[in-house]
Order: C-alpha cells, then structure tokens, then sequence
C-alpha cells in the first residue's frame, strides 16, 4: 500500500471520535464496502465465508464475540454512530459527533478509491 493512501487512512481514523457500543450489537455491523487498501490489511476470507456473510446480510468478520477485525475495521465501519448521516439504532454516539468536514474528506477518499465489498 503506497505510504500516502497508508497515512491517510490513519489520519482519517484519528479524526474519528469513538464511542462504546452496547456489548452484544451488531445492528451497524452487515455487508459494506471498503477501499481495496483498508481490505488489505485485513485477514484473508474464502469466497464461501463472503457469501455466507452475504446471504445473512452480514459480514465475514463478525465472530460470535463481534467484530474479529475491530482494529483494523475500514473507515465506514469506524464511522457508524459518529454522524447524523450514520446514527447508531440504539442512540449511542460519542460527546461530540464526528467533524462535517472530516466526514466529508472520508466520503472524497472513499470516492476516490477502488472499493470492495466485505
């Protein structure tokens, strides 16, 4: 992955405030997709895993215990519940919600990248 896309991922991520969920949900968690940079870092899935977590509307990185990838979860993922455009259905959200220009810079990189479904 060129350093550029590497370090804005992470300067996007950084700018992302967080929140705790309520243990057990996965109502944000379901078929996205992803820039093919942020797939990358994540394990690898068989096709069978993918289509399963499809056919569920699902995502192949949600085990029994939640998100398997919670660290490295893409930048749609981190943004569930932080904006108005994404809110959380069951009312949690961070102190201050996430900045309309950040979240405007991640839907332009989000544009500008090739993306993948997961």
């Amino acid at each position: 992955m060129p350093y550029a896309t590497r370090d804005a991922i992470q300067r996007l991520r950084d700018q992302i405030p967080t929140f705790r969920c309520i243990v057990g949900c996965t109502d944000c968690c379901g078929p996205v997709t992803a820039s093919s940079e942020e797939v990358a870092r994540l394990p690898v899935k068989s096709d069978a895993e993918h289509a399963a977590a499809l056919a569920d509307l699902s995502c192949p990185y949600l085990g029994k215990q939640g998100c398997e990838v919670y660290e490295e979860r893409p930048l749609i993922c981190r943004m569930f519940g932080t904006t108005p455009s994404l809110r959380c259905p069951n009312g949690q959200r961070p102190v201050y919600m996430l900045d309309e220009s950040v979240e405007k810079e991640i839907h332009h990189f989000l544009r500008s990248t090739r993306q993948v479904l997961i």
